[in-house]
């Protein structure tokens, strides 16, 4: 199921495990990453994907989570009584108020990329819609080491949208239509939301094409990440969370400026990461909390 409201929205989805019986499972958990863009809610059953939506944030981050959840919920007969255990997490993550405990969204990306990408992840990417984090996890997914850009907009997803929104490009087509150029441009001089559409304005009616625009903007944003990821170190294996990972135009250029080749996030969805490694958060403490009853 999806819909589409704007150039600047990734598609908005739901998805259930038709094959599985959360009835036979001991422990229901469920995580909820309210972002600054995207709001994701992810049920698992015994540490098994059993459902999970991704929506737009909406102006009120209470709402969101609630919308997200109750979304994920559909069709599926479980009702919000019979979760555990609700884990928050993301921008909004000290407000979503059916959340037990709040994780940071570092922590919860880690681990929903250990779950996604498997233990051999070792350095990770996370292009939120406000800031880019580049994380060192070891292979349980836990957290040894990360950083962040400062808090602007530059290199984020935020900078993407406002590209669709000016160009009318649907964001989930610009990766594609950013490499139907005959040469690579050189990047924009500025990936700052405000002077990078500034620049993208004044090469169009220099005669560039809409192509060629994102084509600049896609490596602008590349060259950005890998200031960041440098910073920190990279070590193999290399892994990308959030909206952007399903942006080839810049995770290609991305690839080619680390000569590191991404890992593939196979049947899962990269962008509702945050959302599963604070289900699996919910699911330990669950756990935990019944051996310390036991």
């Amino acid at each position: 199921m999806a819909q589409k409201t704007d150039f600047r929205q990734w598609l908005e989805y739901r998805w259930t495990a038709q094959d599985m019986d959360w009835r036979k499972g001991n422990t229901i958990s469920c995580g909820i990453d309210v972002g600054s863009v995207s709001s994701q809610a992810a049920i698992m059953v015994d540490g098994k994907l059993y459902a999970y939506s991704s929506m737009r944030t909406g102006s009120n981050s209470p709402d969101s989570a609630q919308k997200a959840l109750v979304w994920a919920l559909d069709e599926t007969e479980l009702s919000q009584g019979d979760i555990h255990y609700v884990v928050g997490t993301g921008y909004g993550r000290v407000n979503i108020p059916m959340a037990q405990r709040a994780i940071t969204e570092i922590a919860c990306h880690a681990l929903g990329a250990n779950f996604i990408y498997g233990p051999s992840a070792r350095t990770l990417l996370d292009v939120g819609g406000q800031d880019i984090k580049a994380i060192r996890m070891d292979e349980k997914g836990k957290v040894l080491n990360f950083l962040m850009n400062d808090k602007c907009a530059a290199g984020t997803g935020r900078g993407m949208e406002v590209m669709a929104e000016l160009l009318n490009v649907p964001i989930e087509e610009i990766g594609a239509r950013s490499f139907q150029i005959d040469t690579e441009p050189d990047p924009v001089s500025s990936t700052c939301v405000v002077f990078a559409k500034s620049e993208a304005l004044s090469l169009l009616r220099q005669g560039w094409s809409v192509e060629k625009v994102l084509a600049a903007y896609c490596r602008a944003m590349a060259n950005r990440i890998v200031e960041l990821l440098e910073r920190l170190g990279i070590e193999r294996e290399f892994a990308i969370t959030g909206g952007q990972a399903k942006n080839i135009g810049v995770v290609k250029r991305l690839e080619k400026l680390l000569g590191v080749e991404a890992l593939k996030p196979g049947e899962f969805d990269p962008q509702i990461a945050g959302a599963i490694g604070a289900s699996l958060f919910a699911r330990a403490l669950v756990e935990k909390a019944r051996k310390g009853s036991a």
